[in-house]
């Protein structure tokens, strides 16, 4: 008898077990299955789209597919950081169809929202409660073959000025002429028929140079020239002739007089950019099948102010004569000691191949230091502190322009000396930037802070000790003696100009003023010990010539 209660005391418990297993799964299905009414469906599908979760929410619309492809369409080209969809109210309409009321908001950072109400209707199916789709009900503006884009906008652009507030650069459609490779039949023909079209303009330019990018860059495009639309419309019949010619037309910020290039017209476009960037405006639009743009919303500020480059195209063109004399790489940086402002900044073709090295190449000093060095024992200090004093090593802030004046740090703390010495030639590096600076602190008496937009001087956190007048008079003497006793007499007759000579093994360097103009010439591997002091002559020979127009 007690082994028959024992089995029925083990059934009842297999039994009870089993029921509460199947309970647990009941209500666990319970709490698991999705809700189906319509008022959560309508729910679910504002929070699939808040989700991003765009199968989701297509799913649970009468029409997936074309769901689908809204809805990836619009959060593809408006690339919002956040959207969020918020259900505001469902009505029913009997037992079969409903209308709710959302809120949708589209988040494209700094406070630039797109925020709107969205009416919409669910149904019954025969798969039960779906919402019913409608282009409108994802946005406003949709149907009828639209798509969404997010856009930039922009004002009407700065215009650009040199320091005599003559227009100095416009932005003009530039035509960039490409090889495409597999287009050509016959290379040979394609890259000799193109050089001969463009010699007017690109006598540097031949065939065979070409076939020599082509061949450095298999199967892929290279550009072989860009043209202004007035040199293009002489040319273009011609060109377009060519079997693998393509033209790709595009707006780009370029000088008027097409003489004045350089680092510093490139400095310019960055600060036009940022001109351009800080008015920014935005906007949502909704794009028809034949590209019109139907605003939905946006906002566009006013236009920033015109931009007034310090650049002097007389000094400009003086310079690029000037370095162009030589066939090793060579650069030319000129400044106004009394204001900072850089008046000319060129590199011949050598040196453009190697960067915008005026500002930023660092190239060891040697003995160019020697003023720097001068300075550090003359307040018996370290040749960094000195070099602050002169503008080396200030860490500037410049818009729009990167730069690097010197390359000192660590490596200078215990450097007394006043001429260059083994263990510190190849450590320290200056750029033609940095003794630009070095010439023009001397000349004014104080450290030149650099600028190259009129209101938008270079700023530091650094606020180095003045020099003391008598030390910077005796580097002046220094630079005196240099030019009317020392290794750069050939520029004796040039008035009031003094400098100094500077060279590491086979690089040369002259650098100082005459009245409120500083400079560094700079020639790399130069063939002559006095190549630098030789360029120097030239560059004021040139600036002394009748301006041209």
């Amino acid at each position: 008898m007690r082994a028959v209660r024992h089995k029925l005391r083990m059934w009842n418990g297999i039994a009870l077990a089993t029921a509460l297993s199947l309970a647990v799964g009941v209500v666990s299905g319970f709490f698991d299955e999705p809700k189906t009414d319509p008022e959560s469906v309508v729910e679910r599908f504002a929070a699939a789209l808040t989700e991003g979760d765009i199968g989701e929410a297509a799913e649970l619309t009468s029409y997936p597919a074309a769901a689908e492809a809204a809805i990836t369409q619009a959060f593809d080209g408006l690339h919002a950081e956040k959207a969020t969809f918020d259900v505001n109210q469902y009505i029913p309409l009997g037992d079969d169809a409903g209308i709710f009321n959302a809120t949708a908001d589209w988040s494209f950072g700094d406070g630039k929202n797109w925020q709107y109400n969205i009416d919409g209707r669910v149904r019954k199916l025969s798969i039960g409660w779906r919402v019913s789709w409608q282009p409108q009900t994802l946005a406003p503006g949709l149907g009828q073959g639209r798509t969404l884009r997010y856009d930039r906008t922009d004002a009407a652009p700065p215009r650009v000025f040199d320091i005599a507030g003559n227009l100095m650069m416009t932005e003009q459609r530039i035509n960039t002429v490409t090889l495409d490779p597999g287009a050509m039949p016959d290379p040979v023909l394609s890259t000799n028929r193109l050089a001969k079209v463009i010699e007017p303009v690109a006598p540097l330019i031949t065939g065979p140079t070409l076939m020599q990018e082509l061949a450095a860059t298999p199967g892929q495009r290279i550009t072989a020239v860009s043209l202004r639309d007035d040199d293009f419309a002489v040319l273009e019949d011609d060109l377009r002739a060519v079997p693998g010619v393509v033209i790709d037309q595009r707006l780009k910020l370029i000088s008027n007089d097409r003489r004045v290039s350089g680092p510093m017209v490139d400095a310019m476009r960055n600060v036009w950019q940022l001109n351009r960037d800080a008015t920014a405006g935005w906007a949502v639009h909704a794009v028809d099948p034949d590209g019109t743009l139907i605003r939905q919303t946006g906002f566009q500020g006013p236009p920033g102010p015109d931009i007034r480059s310090t650049l002097d195209p007389r000094v400009q063109l003086a310079a690029e004569e000037a370095v162009v004399s030589v066939g090793t790489p060579a650069v030319i940086v000129m400044m106004q000691p009394s204001t900072g402002a850089v008046l000319a900044v060129t590199q011949n073709n050598q040196a453009a191949e190697m960067g915008p090295v005026a500002f930023t190449g660092q190239f060891p000093a040697g003995s160019t230091l020697d003023l720097v060095g001068a300075a550090a024992t003359a307040q018996n200090t370290d040749i960094q502190q000195a070099a602050r004093q002169l503008g080396l090593g200030m860490d500037y802030e410049m818009p729009g322009l990167e730069q690097r004046t010197d390359d000192l740090d660590g490596k200078g703390a215990n450097l007394m000396r006043t001429a260059s010495g083994p263990d510190t030639d190849k450590q320290v590096k200056v750029s033609p930037l940095g003794m630009t600076l070095v010439a023009a602190s001397v000349a004014r008496g104080s450290t030149a802070v650099p600028v190259i937009a009129a209101g938008q001087p270079a700023t530091t956190d650094e606020s180095p000790a003045p020099m003391p007048r008598e030390v910077n008079d005796r580097l002046r003497t220094m630079m005196w003696e240099n030019v009317h006793r020392g290794p750069a007499s050939m520029l004796a007759d040039q008035g009031d100009l003094i400098g100094m000579t500077g060279s590491f093994e086979d690089d040369r360097w002259f650098y100082g003023s005459k009245g409120d103009l500083a400079f560094a010439v700079f020639v790399k591997d130069a063939d002559g010990s006095d190549q630098a002091v030789k360029m120097t002559s030239k560059l004021f020979k040139e600036m002394a010539k009748p301006p041209t127009p």
